[in-house]
């Protein structure tokens, strides 16, 4: 029983964070693939001075303390 509620709760965080993103970018008139060109372009500066890790790549909106920020996680690669 746990676990349904589980994933019901999962499922609406999820579309909730969805929702949300989708509202920020109308808000600052930035399409998805505006989005995904920025996110190439911040990759191709980065990857001039570090190696990241390009699958794990992670930008977001977030609206905190009545401010919007984009959040990027730019993963290193390890060095072996």
């Amino acid at each position: 029983m746990g676990l349904k509620n589980d994933e019901h709760e999962s499922s609406k965080s999820v579309a909730k964070e969805r929702l949300q993103f989708i509202l920020i970018q109308d808000r600052i008139k930035l399409s998805p693939d505006e989005m995904e060109e920025m996110k190439k372009e911040l990759l191709a500066v980065l990857s001039k001075y570090i190696d990241v890790d390009e699958e794990k790549i992670k930008m977001n909106l977030n609206r905190c303390d009545g401010m919007m920020a984009l959040i990027a996680n730019f993963p290193l690669k390890r060095s072996v």
